[in-house]
This record gives structure tokens, C-alpha cells and sequence, in this order.
């Protein structure tokens, strides 16, 4: 049920860019008088689809491949690879007799709305939830960060108090630490508090790499959290927990006599502490009086005892932000900003071979694994957002095949006023099919390759 709850959000969100990325396309072309021939969600290729129907000189329809989508613009070479068509004189309603200013808004429309529609989202998110989270002074105050075993391996150790980010003081912890700008930057420095020393803590440039392959156990923690005490929200029926006699409302707050401070350093000893015995020390009642009781537990083999956890007084912590339209327009656009920017800096990385491209992309597998087997509405749209944005960045790129490869021959037209031979737009037609349709198989290769641990 999992599987298909993921695949139909990825299926859903992926089809609604694929329509509005092409209706970009087919509003500019109408509005231009140029016909447009097909108009199609998902690739019909080989002529197989689902179905189709005409209505004026279009048919629409939806094929049988969900690798994107296409409008069939008269009169111009694309993935079609359609000659025949440019041997007839130009006529009036096609694409190659408009001028090329026309021309341009016909290709970029596409990447436009992806452009608005990433931003758009984006804002309304961010009108209607706000931001909450616990400010970084506040996170200092209750005894600093918990390092997970990835944050250990960068440098952080549980406990440190972290000030800046390359120089800049952090309200925001994880919105900022984990921001396209700062993790992507080519250097990247923490300033920090480890007991009494400040620390300038420089982390690799191969971070992107090593949070881009974090092992199953590695996942289970998040990258940072607040040191906060936690409570027993539910205990399982007939679980160790149970057995051992812990209760809704317990605090455990040691394992065999060492503290735990957060939920976060519990789980990693009892991660350490597999099919063992061990023996907590809980406080049970309410805040009139609290008694301190020793409990013997077994811990399972997969590291657990079999309750969920709730974080104490967290609300009391918690800052929360709302904003007007107009800040939000402001601030989904920054953070929309923020996004390409980091994207671009993450495939230069790529490019230059400073990150291993097999950790840092990924296939459609991957993609459709980060909507998850849960249907949540906001993080739908969020990754919607996301997607949205970078399939905006990924076609301007001047790619033949990609708009930004029409663009360029576009450009190149306008500056020296002669246009692109069709047999240079057909040819670099071919080329940029063949490059595309190689990075999509690798992209599936990464995906089958991390499927089986490679």
C-alpha cells in the first residue's frame, strides 16, 4: 500500500508539471496564431497511447510513457524529428515563419511557468503555515545540539552551542544550516561553543557526497536536534517496553546510569545495546511529585523497546512565525531563489568532479521514494514546489533537446541576424537526445545501484 501511495504522489505531482510546463508552451504558441499539432501528457512513443481525442487542430492525449510530455509545434524540429513538414514553403501558422522574439517567448514559456508555478507554491506555503521552530538560542540554552553520527563525522560532538553559519548569527538551525546557499558554498564554517572554547569548525567539501549516502541506520537520526527530554507517548501492546513496565507520561532519563538528554541519544544506546538487558531509570507522576524508579528491559534485535516517544514542553519552545501575502511573496521567492542558485552550484560540483555525480542524483525511483508511503498534502506540494523549480533550471540549460537549446539557437539568430541551418538544428536535435536519454539511464542505473548497496 506504501509503494503505491508513493508512486501515485510522484505520478500526480509529476503530471501536473509535465501539463503546466507544456501549457507554457501551447498558451504562447496560440497566442502567436501558431498551430500547435499534439499535445500530450507522458511520451506516446511508437505510436502507442491511452487514448486521444482532436478538438480544432490539436490532439490531445495522454501516452503510455512517463518520462515528460510534448506539444508538436508546426513547422519546427523537436523530439519528433519530423523533416518532412520543413520541405513545403513556410506558412503563416507555423512556428519557423514567426519572427524570433516570437519565437523565444514560444520556447521559454514552458520554463517560465514552472518558474511561477515553483514560486506560487512556494508562497502560499509559506502564507499559510508560517514557520515554526525552537530558535537557535533557545536550542543553546536547553544544552546545545545533538550530533548525530553523520554530524559527528563533520566534527560536531552532542552538546556543542552553534552561533554561525559563514559568519552569519542562526535564529533558524535547521532552515538555515540547510539551505541550498549554505551547503553547497565552497567553504563552509561553523562557528561554535564546545564547553567554554569558540570553535571555527570547517566542514568538507564533499558534504553533499556524505549526506548523499547515509546509510539506513544513519537516516534513522536527523542531522542536528534540540536536547530536549522526552516522555512515553504510547506503549505498545505486548512490546518490551510493556513488558518492562513502562507507562504513558514515563521520562526516561538514563541507561544503565548514563544520562540521556534527548530522544535521539536514547535511541543510539539502545542501538548499542541490541538483545541486551539493560536498566532504565524513569521518572513516573506529574509535577506536584515524581518518583524515581529503576526498570529492567530487553532491548530487541533491532535496537528497540517498543513505544513512541513525545517531546516535553516543546510548544512552550516553539517560535512561531506568520506572514502577510506580501512577505510571503517576498520570502517564497527568496527561498525559490535560494533553491536554483543551489542547484546550480550542486551540478557545477557534478560537472568539475568535485561530487560524486552516483551520490548526489537521482533517478525517478529516488525522487518518487521522497514523497513517501504516508499521503501528507504539505510535503506533496513542498517537493512539488522543489520539483517544479528544478525541472525549470534543467530545461533552460543549453542543451539541444532542452529549451535552452532551442533558446541558444535562438539567441544566436538574434545577435547575428542569420538563423541555424535545419540541418544544424536537426543534427544537434539528435545529439542532445542521445546526451538526455544517456543521463536518464544513468539516473535509473543509480536508482537499481543504491537499490542493491552499491
Amino acid at each position: 500500500m506504501e509503494a503505491l501511495i508513493t508512486a501515485t504522489q510522484f505520478l500526480l505531482a509529476l503530471s501536473i508539471l509535465i501539463i503546466l510546463h507544456e501549457c507554457g508552451h501551447f498558451w504562447a504558441a496560440r497566442a502567436f496564431g501558431i498551430r500547435v499539432e499534439k499535445f500530450f501528457l507522458f511520451f506516446d512513443a511508437w505510436g502507442f497511447k491511452f487514448f486521444s481525442f482532436k478538438k480544432g487542430d490539436t490532439e490531445y492525449g495522454i501516452g503510455w510513457l512517463p518520462m515528460g510530455g510534448y506539444v508538436k509545434i508546426a513547422g519546427m524540429v523537436d523530439e519528433s524529428l519530423d523533416k518532412d513538414q520543413l520541405n513545403s514553403e513556410p506558412q503563416p501558422w507555423e512556428f519557423r515563419s514567426k519572427p524570433a522574439w516570437q519565437r523565444l517567448i514560444v520556447m521559454i514559456g514552458g520554463v517560465l511557468v514552472n518558474l511561477i508555478l515553483g514560486i506560487i507554491i512556494t508562497t502560499v506555503v509559506t502564507y499559510t503555515q508560517g514557520d515554526r521552530y525552537i530558535p537557535n538560542d533557545k536550542i543553546n540554552e536547553l544544552g546545545g545540539i545533538y550530533a548525530s553520527p553523520m554530524a559527528r563525522e563533520f566534527g560536531f560532538k552532542t552538546g556543542d552551542k552553534i552561533l554561525k553559519l559563514n559568519g552569519k548569527t542562526v535564529d533558524n538551525l535547521s532552515e538555515e544550516f540547510g539551505s541550498a546557499t549554505f551547503l553547497t558554498a565552497s567553504n563552509k564554517v561553523v562557528e561554535l561553543q564546545r564547553d567554554s572554547q569558540i570553535i571555527e569548525l570547517k566542514l568538507p567539501v564533499n558534504m553533499e557526497d556524505k549526506l548523499g549516502s547515509m546509510t539506513d541506520e544513519q537516516k534513522m537520526y536527523p542531522l542536528f536536534a534540540p536536547r530536549m527530554g522526552f516522555a512515553i507517548e504510547t506503549v505498545m501492546a505486548g512490546s518490551n517496553a510493556s513488558k518492562a513496565g513502562l507507562k504513558k507520561n514515563d521520562r526516561i532519563i538514563a541507561i544503565d546510569s548514563i544520562q540521556t538528554s534527548s530522544f535521539f541519544e536514547f535511541r543510539e544506546m539502545l542501538q548499542h545495546s541490541k538483545n541486551k538487558a539493560i536498566k532504565l531509570t524513569v521518572l513516573r507522576g506529574d509535577s506536584v511529585k515524581m518518583d524515581t524508579m529503576k526498570l529492567a528491559a530487553q532491548v530487541t534485535e533491532d535496537g528497540t523497546l517498543g513505544f513512541q516517544p513525545k517531546d516535553l514542553e516543546l510548544e512552550q519552545y516553539v517560535k512561531v512565525v506568520n506572514y502577510t501575502v506580501l512577505q510571503s511573496v517576498v520570502i517564497g521567492s527568496e527561498k525559490s531563489i535560494d533553491l536554483l542558485v543551489g542547484t546550480a552550484q550542486s551540478l557545477g560540483k557534478v560537472a568539475t568532479g568535485k561530487v560524486n555525480a552516483k551520490k548526489s542524483l537521482a533517478g525517478p525511483v529516488g525522487i518518487a521514494q521522497m514523497f513517501g508511503g504516508e499521503w501528507n498534502w504539505l510535503k506533496f506540494w513542498t517537493l512539488t514546489a522543489l520539483l517544479s523549480l528544478t525541472l525549470a533550471f534543467m530545461n533552460i540549460l543549453p542543451i539541444p533537446a532542452l529549451d535552452g537549446g532551442h533558446v541558444m539557437f535562438l539567441l544566436w539568430e538574434m545577435i547575428t541576424g542569420k538563423p541555424v541551418t535545419e540541418k544544424v538544428l536537426y543534427v544537434g536535435q539528435i545529439i542532445g537526445m542521445v546526451f538526455i536519454l544517456s543521463l536518464m539511464a544513468f539516473a535509473f542505473w543509480v536508482d537499481i545501484a543504491r537499490a542493491l548497496g552499491f
